[in-house]
Formats: structure tokens, sequence, C-alpha cells
């Protein structure tokens, strides 16, 4: 089990954390177990498009806690070079096969320092995690999430007020989402 206790700078508690949950990008089928199921060329070709959109929103990551899986490994260490920042990684075997509870406990270990974290996992632990924390959503982020539901590579953004021991059901708001066209 990774510890991720490190010290990450200070930022002010009183500042809105953000939270992105991006799921894989699309994976291969070979056969293998489904933990070493490797990204497929769609999913290489979208891990990089979602690192992309992942610059565009500005976010400066502290943080990135991704599944042990193979293809969430893949696809991270090809979103991340497309960021300007490379955040502290720490792979985390828990995410992997995880509730939307279960995430929550572990989201609520996040130091306290990190502002701003970037989960990478799967479904349906991913979407129903986005969709416990939102309690409340801006412009049309929710309506788009509920028609397009959590496709491999989309990823959503939330924010909250408060500490990581905090965070709990209803207690984000969802500020963004995207996915790849299909």
């Amino acid at each position: 089990m990774a510890c991720f206790h490190a010290k990450l700078g200070s930022m002010s508690v009183a500042e809105p954390r953000r939270i992105v949950l991006f799921r894989h990008a699309k994976a291969d089928w070979p056969q293998v177990s489904d933990h070493e199921r490797p990204l497929a060329e769609r999913g290489r070709m979208d891990a990089a498009v979602a690192g992309r959109k992942l610059a565009d929103t500005g976010i400066p990551f502290d943080l990135a806690l991704c599944s042990t899986a193979t293809r969430t490994r893949e696809t991270w260490k090809l979103a991340v070079h497309e960021l300007p920042h490379r955040p502290k990684t720490v792979y985390e075997e828990r995410i992997y096969d995880a509730s939307p509870g279960e995430l929550i406990a572990l989201l609520n270990e996040t130091p306290e320092d990190a502002q701003q974290v970037v989960l990478i996992g799967h479904n349906p632990g991913i979407q129903g995690l986005a969709d416990v924390l939102a309690g409340k959503a801006e412009a049309d982020a929710r309506e788009r999430l509920s028609r397009r539901g959590f496709p491999a590579a989309a990823f959503v953004v939330l924010s909250f007020d408060g500490s990581w021991k905090s965070l709990e059901p209803n207690a984000a708001t969802l500020t963004d989402y995207w996915a790849p066209s299909e």
C-alpha cells in the first residue's frame, strides 16, 4: 500500500480544492488478467488528447493518484506529458475496482497541503464517485455527463471547500466535464 502523506507546499484550506476524476483511456482485450490490460491504439491517442484538455483547464495539479492497473498507468503516462507541470504521482492499488465510498475514504487521506488532485481510475467507481460527490453543478456539466456517461478517457472537474477529511457525498460542485468525441 502506497503512502502519499508528503509535504506538497502551503496553500490555504480557504481556497476551493479541486478534484479531477479521470477514467483511463480505451483498453485492449488481450489474453491477460484484467489488471494487466494495456491501452488499445485508440486509447493511446485519446489519452494524449485528454492530457491536452487537462492542460487547458489550467489546473496546477499538486498530486496525481493513479490506479496500479496497466491501462491507468499508461493513460497517465501519456496524459501527464501534455501538462505544463508534472505533479507528484502516487500509484495506489486501492483505486483498482474501488467503490465510490472506498474512493472517498482514499481522498480523505490526501495531505491537507494538496489543493488540486487528479485521480486516474476505472468505471463504475469513477462515475459513481462523480455522481455521489456532485451536490451541485455549474452550467450544463451535469446534463452533458448524464447524456454522455463516463466513456474511456473522460474526466470531470469537481470543486469543494474544506479539508480533505471533510469530503463527503454532495460536498462538491461539478464545474466541468470532458469526453473524447466518438
